[in-house]
This record gives C-alpha cells, structure tokens and sequence, in this order.
C-alpha cells in the first residue's frame, strides 16, 4: 500500500479503522490523517530526554479515545502524528483533547521552565491510500 499527502484547506477526508463503530454497522473507512502542531511561538521547548515519555502519553490519550495512532515523531518545537479517524469522532475534538491533556502533563512534571503551552490550531493533512 502506497500512501500519498493531499493537502485540502479546512476539511478532513478519510482514514482506515479496522472496527466499524457500532452506530455505523458495515461501515469500512480508511481515514489517514497527518496532524502538525507546534510549542506556542514556536520555541524549542520539548525536551529530548523526555521524548519517549510524551510519545507514549499522546499514544494513550488517542487509544482512550478509540482511535489509532500510527505514528508520532517531535521535534524540540513542533510535533508531527499520523492518525487513524473512526468517522464517530471530530478531528478538532481529538486534538482539543491531545493538545489540553499533554500541556497539562508537561506542565505537571515540569519539563520547562514556566507555563508551556502549544500554538493555537494544528495543521491536518490527509492521506490518500493507493493500492
């Protein structure tokens, strides 16, 4: 399977999930979403040490909200996240969840030196899966 970036402004498409919702019997959906946010102005304020640490915290907010994390990979500023959307679930809210709870988790053991906060927004990038 090859995967291909689209970019459409202020829409999301499609992702696979590998179980239909059960409001949607027979539903099969291949909604691939890459998903860009960044540290508020942009300051390099993730700590390497603590990368793994906020990998697996972001991973357990997604899976807790039933969707599929696929892969994450940051950057001392920003954070990229390819996600698996059931079609039951708004983009926009799963990122109001990923983006309040990890703030409050880096915040809470005190990774920088201050309030962190991320950028307002994100940046969602779908992918087209060709076979």
């Amino acid at each position: 399977m090859v995967f291909v970036a689209q970019r459409i402004s202020n829409k999301t498409s499609s992702v696979r999930s590998d179980t239909p919702p059960e409001n949607m019997a027979n539903t099969y959906t291949q909604i691939y979403i890459h998903v860009v946010f960044a540290v508020q102005g942009r300051h390099s304020l993730l700590p390497r040490q603590h990368k793994e640490a906020l990998h697996k915290y972001i991973t357990g907010i997604t899976r807790n909200k039933q969707q599929k994390l696929i892969t994450v990979n940051s950057m001392p500023d920003h954070i990229h996240l390819l996600i698996g959307l059931k079609p039951d679930m708004a983009l926009s809210d799963l990122m109001r969840d990923i983006k309040a709870n990890s703030a409050r988790y880096i915040n809470q053991n005190r990774w920088v030196r201050g309030k962190f906060r991320w950028q307002e927004g994100f940046g969602p990038f779908p992918i087209l899966a060709l076979n």
